[in-house]
């Protein structure tokens, strides 16, 4: 995958852009439609539909490139391939555990200094609120739970890595899309360009959720809405880089699965009696945004979307390459 200067797409790859967002959205309503004509997030199959959901860019890239595109190598187009070098993809895929892990937790003291996130570091007295809850809906409230909350907290935050990692089939299923399929085509735009409308882009996608409370329960649609576009052009940018850097889609998917493992990680850490509002708390949140934006800025100011170069070639595969460019001429 390779950047270069901003150029006009050409017909045959605005027609690719736009059956790919046909069908991401098209199908993304579609599976969202049960949701919508019943209970909503109350339905009992919101978790099996929210999956369905993330599968359609992945599908809609598919369909794209084998039926519209078809290109020589298809599965090196979508970000699959190659797995090499095998020391760089390992490093990014490291990365991408860590680096959203920590944007995510770094929101959180941020939005305690702004006054709009009350933590409790000390009783955990939100989550232990949260546990009670649980314990008096299932008819055990006066159980006293067998080991101290603190562990339990613990035993969360070391969950993480793992949730990320079985997070990584259905954060593939959307990262194939965004950032495997059509942020390599958006980048003929310009890198910052290629950033913000995929964000956008990705935001959106999340509509037939988010109109209906999901991420901001308290919020109007319109807000709703645009805060998550907000959070995914800052989140979509370090997958971005990932992506790039990499030249590969799975650390994306990874970062994207361990995002979502993370994401609810707030809970644990919420004083008791706290009403978040996560349209200013929380990575969600305008607070939340800060670390993010300085990250990618900090990335954009050191070129750290442009490719990786090439490795040098061996001696050996000098002289070869020169013999073949002379034969060829």
């Amino acid at each position: 995958m390779q950047t270069t200067m901003p150029t006009t797409p050409s017909t045959r790859d605005k027609l690719a852009v736009g059956v790919f967002l046909a069908l991401a959205f098209g199908l993304s309503w579609l599976v969202a439609l049960p949701l919508w004509l019943g209970d909503g997030l109350a339905n009992p199959w919101f978790p099996v539909i929210s999956i369905a959901m993330m599968l359609t860019p992945a599908i809609a890239a598919l369909v794209t490139v084998f039926a519209v595109e078809r290109p020589a190598r298809p599965w090196r187009t979508l970000g699959i391939v190659p797995l090499k070098p095998a020391r760089r993809l390992i490093a990014y895929l490291a990365l991408a555990v860590v680096v959203p892990v920590a944007l995510i937790f770094a929101a959180l003291p941020i939005g305690a200094l702004f006054g709009v996130y009350s933590m409790d570091l000390v009783n955990f007295s939100g989550f232990q609120a949260m546990l009670d809850e649980q314990l008096a809906a299932e008819g055990v409230g006066n159980l006293e739970l067998p080991i101290p909350v603190v562990v339990l907290v613990l035993l969360q935050l070391v969950s993480i890595p793992v949730g990320a990692f079985l997070n990584l089939i259905p954060a593939l299923g959307e990262e194939l899309g965004w950032r495997g399929w059509l942020l390599p085509k958006l980048l003929s735009l310009g890198t910052v360009p290629a950033l913000l409308i995929s964000g956008v882009i990705w935001g959106l996608w999340h509509a037939p959720l988010i109109l209906l409370g999901y991420n901001y329960v308290d919020a109007p649609g319109w807000l709703g809405l645009t805060m998550m576009a907000g959070m995914c052009i800052l989140v979509g940018a370090v997958f971005a880089w990932l992506r790039i850097r990499s030249e590969s889609v799975w650390p994306a998917a990874l970062a994207h699965g361990a995002f979502n493992a993370a994401a609810g990680s707030y809970l644990l850490f919420a004083a008791a009696g706290e009403r978040v509002d996560t349209t200013q708390a929380t990575i969600l949140g305008w607070t939340g945004w800060i670390v993010p934006l300085i990250f990618v800025a900090v990335l954009l100011a050191t070129k750290q979307f442009a490719p990786p170069k090439p490795a040098p070639a061996l001696p050996g595969q000098q002289s070869e390459t020169r013999s073949q460019q002379e034969a060829a001429s």
